[in-house]
Formats: C-alpha cells, structure tokens, sequence
C-alpha cells in the first residue's frame, strides 16, 4: 500500500511538472524571438531638439537621435544601402549639433532651433511616417533605426568643431567648391568626381517653358535669331558660373533659382515659341551627394569611407566631446 501510494505521488509530480520544464525554454525562444523581431528604438538621449512643427505651428521638442530617425527617414530613401543611410545619418546628427551649438536664427519660433522643413532639414516623427509608409513601415524603419544605432553619437567636425554636412539628391558627376556657389570658401567643401549619379533617375531633366515666361522670369528679351544663352565661364564642378541670356549676365545660381531649375548645370535652346531647358543633376551640388553616397556603398565603401570623401579632411567624432557645451545650453 505504501509503495502504491509513493508511486501515485511520484506520478503526480511528473505530470505536474514535466510540462513546465518543457514549455519554459519553448516560451522563453518565442519571447526571445519577439523582442528580436520589435523595432529597437534609439536610446534615450538627455540631448533635445526643439523643431519647429510648420503644419502645428508648434514647438515639438525631440530627443536627438530620434531627431536623427525622422530626418533620415525623410531625407533619403528608406532602400539605400545601410552604409549610405549610415553616412547621411552622420551628416544629419552633425548638422543639429552645430545647429544647437550656434542657435539664434531670427526668424524661428521661440526656443526653436529649426523647422521640419528643407530650410534646415525635414523632419517626420513616426506617427507621419506611419501614415507616408503604410504598410511598409516597419522594415523601411528598421533600417533607419540600425543606421542610427550604428553611428550614434558619432559627428562630423573640422578643426575639432562640427561641419557645415552639406548634402543634396543628385551631382552632374561632380561636386561643387562651396565659394562656386555660395560666397564663402570652405575648405572641406570641395569639388571631387562622383560617376556613380549617372545611376539616379534625377540626373537628368528636360522641361519646356514658353518663351514669354522664360522672359518674365529673367526679366529679358530674347532675340530675333532665336539665340538663347551663351555660356560664359564654368565652374570647377562643370556647372554655369557665368552665363549671357538676352544681354544680361547672370550667375548659373540665379538662372536656376530664378526659374526654380533642379541644378545650376543646364543647357537652353529654342525650339519656336518654346525654350526647352535641360538640367543635370538635382540640388545646389555642394557636399555630400546622396546618390553618390548610395553608389559608394554599393561598391562596398563604409561609411566611414564615404564621409573622408565628400568632406575633405575631416574626423568623426563623439558628441561626447560637446557634452558640456550643450548641457550649458540647454539650461539656459
């Protein structure tokens, strides 16, 4: 009888038992795999970012690395390479922190250090980006967190101060010297080959205007022999430096704001009541080009790589190393 009775005490414990130690370690894979599978957020920073919201008109203070987040993911495309994606985040983060660094811009909201807008850089928080990627979302955004993680804190500096990192869509195979396009020379700013835009489906576009809004905009008269433009003088990144249109001069960076063109590289010719203006490339040139960045790292460059290259003599650095100025200033 005692025997019976050890023997239905020890089943018992078997049947309550060795389920559990069973199902535990099945759980703890499938909780395991779970979190593995969540998008990681970047981690909490103590550095914020107040922008500018221009559709709220209001002031939404973000921590940087999500600042970083939302301004990748609405700078560059969600499929570049993830070394590219790394580089623009670099030169995203540097752009802020010099931002924050140096604020005072007058025509801001006050406490804010820029808008979402291209003025600085745009910027989408999540819920937008939700709503722009649908169901999408999740592996664009993963992406744009891994880059973020695997540069955080990392910036760009020149003489141990932050970069102006420059960047634009799309180069006519070069970049622009900085003192080409806008007045003041920067030494890292500097016009190198970048082939690989030949790639982007911006490198290239043709636009037809009638001639009387060609004239309206530029404030000429064309003349009777159906001439157009002459060019004058070229940049060293192959853009218009100077060019004759109906008798007047006019920089590459006027005709192309003026007539709100995608580069200052375009050809004009007229073709009867219509002047058909082919440009190359797609931005003002100056920095780091994105596509070109993309090309890089399609052909295994790192990002690393890719900075050193479109910023001459640079360094990366930690913010760590602004730590104490930015703390300053956040308390003020």
């Amino acid at each position: 009888m005692k025997k019976m009775t050890l023997y239905i005490s020890l089943l018992a414990i078997i049947v309550t038992f060795i389920p559990a130690i069973i199902v535990l370690p099945f759980s703890s894979a499938k909780q395991e795999t779970k979190i593995e599978n969540e998008i990681v957020q970047p981690n909490e920073d103590q550095f914020v970012v107040p922008v500018y919201r221009t559709l709220q008109k209001q002031v939404e203070n973000v921590e940087l690395e999500h600042y970083v987040a939302g301004v990748l993911s609405s700078e560059m495309p969600a499929d570049f390479e993830i070394e590219a994606l790394k580089a623009q985040a670099m030169a995203a983060r540097t752009y802020i922190v010099k931002q924050l660094l140096t604020p005072g811009e007058i025509n801001l909201p006050e406490k804010a250090v820029v808008t979402d807008t291209v003025h600085h850089q745009v910027y989408r928080n999540e819920d937008e980006l939700k709503e722009l990627w649908g169901k999408e979302f999740n592996w664009k955004y993963e992406r744009i967190l891994q880059a973020v993680k695997e540069t955080k804190g990392q910036i760009l500096t020149y003489e141990s101060k932050p970069i102006t990192a420059s960047f634009f869509s799309t180069s006519n195979g070069f970049t622009e010297n900085s003192e080409d396009y806008w007045e003041n020379e920067v030494p890292y700013l500097k016009s190198v080959q970048s082939p690989w835009d030949e790639k982007s489906p911006k490198f290239v576009t043709i636009e037809k205007m009638p001639v009387k809004t060609f004239e309206e905009k530029l404030s000429v008269e064309l003349p009777n022999d159906k001439t157009v433009a002459k060019v004058v003088k070229r940049t060293q990144g192959k853009r218009i430096a100077e060019i004759e249109i109906g008798g007047k001069t006019f920089t590459g960076r006027d005709v192309r704001e003026k007539l709100d063109l995608n580069s200052s590289d375009f050809s004009v010719t007229r073709n009867g009541n219509e002047v058909i203006i082919q440009t190359k490339g797609y931005g003002h040139g100056v920095g780091m080009s994105q596509y070109g960045a993309n090309g890089m790292a399609l052909e295994g460059k790192k990002a690393e790589e890719i900075v050193n290259y479109y910023y001459k003599g640079i360094s990366i650095e930690n913010i760590d190393v602004f730590e104490t100025q930015l703390a300053k200033l956040a308390i003020n």
